[in-house]
């Protein structure tokens, strides 16, 4: 398969998608990965821009989420997965025998479908990733949570109860703690996976408008199921379907004018 690169934003849209139009931040090159014998990505060649927001759409199964989790080897944990080609950060290749999985998730965070906070303090759940990364004297910590916390718009409602149970916020409320946890360490790169699919309308607005704050200084990935937030938040679109990546381009052109007749009868809702 050719390699699919990103393609240039009009003049008029260059505004809503900062730095899209320079080299790629992260090069997917003819990925394929495997669960034993069972292929579940399909020779996958995809470049995504540094400080953009790129959802990754599809049915269930059709392998966005395990792309995802390729960018910070989080298939690692899986038995008897393999992966052929290459995934490059920066230019460096993630996969390679010298990489350290660990530094490598520090520079890509993530976060999860479902909220997982850690059953201590807000403070303690901002301050587990910095101290595992040697941030001690707690001056600099204090500065460090206040910063994430504000980050992830959630400061004004917390600051007040820091030293209570994470389990005593509402859902959205720890997802966006999730999200301070992961910025804490300062990332370059951002993976959701449907971070918002377990909230309320409410809460998932709140989450999208998240998004939009955060990618000014984060690139991020988000896989989703919900069209109407592909289209709402992400400047590029990748569409897959049964380990294949069907079209890539603008999110206005996927859902305006797809150059794909499976993408315009996925994204109208006739099938997925």
């Amino acid at each position: 398969m050719a390699e699919i690169t990103i393609p240039k934003l009009a003049p008029q849209e260059r505004a809503a998608a900062p730095g899209a139009v320079g080299p790629p931040l992260i090069r997917i090159e003819d990925v394929s990965l495997y669960y034993g014998t069972n292929r579940a990505l399909k020779n996958i060649s995809l470049n995504l821009g540094e400080r953009v927001v790129t959802a990754f759409i599809g049915p269930s199964g059709c392998g966005k989420s395990t792309l995802l989790r390729c960018l910070n080897r989080m298939n690692d944990l899986i038995d008897n997965v393999r992966i052929e080609g290459a995934i490059k950060i920066g230019g460096h290749e993630i996969n390679a025998p010298d990489v350290d999985a660990i530094e490598l998730r520090k520079r890509v965070g993530m976060v999860f479908q479902k909220s997982n906070p850690f059953p201590k303090s807000i403070y303690e759940n901002v301050a587990y990733g910095l101290r595992l990364h040697g941030v001690k004297a707690r001056s600099e910590l204090d500065v460090r949570i206040e910063e994430s916390l504000r980050s992830a718009a959630l400061w004004d409602e917390v600051k007040d109860r820091l030293h209570s149970s994470a389990l005593g916020l509402s859902g959205g409320q720890q997802q966006r703690l999730c999200i301070a946890r992961a910025i804490a360490i300062k990332p370059e790169i951002i993976l959701m996976d449907e971070p918002a699919s377990a909230l309320d309308p409410l809460a998932t607005a709140r989450i999208e408008e998240l998004i939009l704050e955060l990618k000014k200084d984060f690139t991020i990935v988000i896989v989703t199921h919900n069209m109407q937030q592909a289209a709402r938040i992400s400047d590029y679109t990748a569409f897959f379907y049964i380990g294949e990546l069907v079209e890539y381009d603008t999110t206005a052109k996927i859902f305006t004018n797809p150059s794909k007749r499976q993408t315009e009868d996925y994204v109208t809702g006739r099938f997925g």
